[in-house]
């Protein structure tokens, strides 16, 4: 109803012109509060991490956006090209590139999904996900903790202010790590948390240097699990704990099914994946690299509550957001190329939804493992 009304008002600008001049500026007066409204009171996400008029492609200049997101979409008429540990790095950060910033402000600073709990706000819930990571590694102050696949660095403040370990995180995306490297400062948790630019493929750290390790949604863009799992190996100290959150196809996933197919390539194409897994190659890839397999469990599965409830609670929120950046894009404010971005995360959050209720798809499929 009220984007009726704000486009109603945009195109009844000629009208206005016409008005005396009190009336003009009380047109002009509304017109403002409104936007205003719009943008800086509905547009932050949940954490309030950056605004809509702040929308950009990361790294890539504004006129060069609609370009990369076109060069994203390249990559999938050349499978065989993004199933090498060669091509990954340039597939993931164009990606994130082009997503982070809608990410942050149309979901929050913890790229990743958390069963709802009842009672509590999606907020509380992922924060109460991302915490059991960090107990399951059972890290203590004095450690060292390793956060593969960081993002801008939501889940590392959480881990960090809960446990109170050194966390250094890793992320392909120099964008990210500038804006994790702010939130860390504006959190006053700078102290605990460092921020790497690097491949979790080829990290640049020393053998045996972390007393612990996980990562959050972030290893399903590797192109071979055990290329990531063989380098966190490497880095953990012996007797070190590593726990991971993956995404799988479930036992539910019937590769002879139209539509568990076309979901789970759509999940795939609108997060960058070279191809999601199957739930029982997690474990053996584990084994392959030298890891102990303590405990293995999906924690989408009931009684958990459904964890794409947001997604479909949001929709709402979608066409609010969608037409505030065709806005800001045909002003000039937002890059171009956002629209086409905003558009590609709608249709893979209707893939998600429709993984997460068909039960063929989980992105918590949690594994946690100890090296000898």
């Amino acid at each position: 109803m009220f984007t009726h009304s704000l486009l109603y008002i945009l195109h009844s600008l000629p009208t206005f012109l016409n008005m005396d001049s009190l009336s003009l500026f009380c047109t002009a007066a509304l017109i403002a509060g409104v936007l205003y409204w719009f943008v800086c009171i509905l547009g932050p996400a949940e954490q309030k991490g950056i605004r809509a008029t702040d929308l950009s492609g990361g790294s890539i200049s504004a006129e060069k956006v609609r370009d990369n997101y076109n060069s994203y979409w390249s990559f999938f008429r050349r499978p065989k090209e993004i199933e090498t540990a060669e091509k990954v790095p340039d597939f993931v950060d164009t990606f994130y590139n082009l997503v982070t910033d809608i990410y942050e402000w149309g979901w929050g600073q913890s790229f990743h999904f958390s069963p709802s709990i009842p009672g509590k706000s999606h907020r509380d819930a992922t924060r109460l996900h991302e915490e059991m990571a960090v107990d399951l590694i059972e890290a203590k102050p004095e450690h060292k903790i390793l956060d593969v696949g960081c993002g801008v660095g939501g889940p590392m403040r959480a881990i960090a202010a809960h446990s109170r370990a050194n966390v250094v995180g890793i992320t392909i995306n120099e964008y990210q790590v500038n804006r994790a490297k702010l939130h860390n400062k504006k959190a006053g948790l700078d102290a605990l948390c460092e921020v790497v630019c690097g491949n979790f493929l080829e990290m640049p750290f020393a053998d045996n240097s972390f007393d612990g390790a996980y990562s959050i949604e972030a290893t399903c863009h590797a192109p071979k699990l055990e290329e990531v799992y063989g380098e966190i190996f490497r880095v953990l100290k012996p007797g070190g704990l590593y726990v991971s959150y993956e995404w799988v196809t479930t036992d539910k996933y019937n590769c002879d099914n139209a539509e568990h197919v076309a979901v789970i390539q759509g999940i795939e194409r609108g997060n960058a994946l070279p191809g999601l897994r199957s739930y029982d190659d997690i474990a053996e890839s584990a084994k392959k690299v030298g890891f102990e397999v303590v405990k293995e469990k999906d924690l989408a599965k009931p009684p958990a509550q459904p964890w794409w409830s947001r997604l479909k609670m949001g929709r709402v929120a979608y066409w609010r957001n969608h037409i505030l950046v065709t806005i800001l894009a045909a002003l000039g404010i937002a890059p171009k190329g956002t629209v086409d971005v905003h558009e590609m995360l709608f249709h893979t959050a209707d893939h998600l939804t429709r993984g997460g209720e068909t039960g063929i798809f989980s992105p918590m499929h949690m594994i946690l493992c100890k090296k000898p």
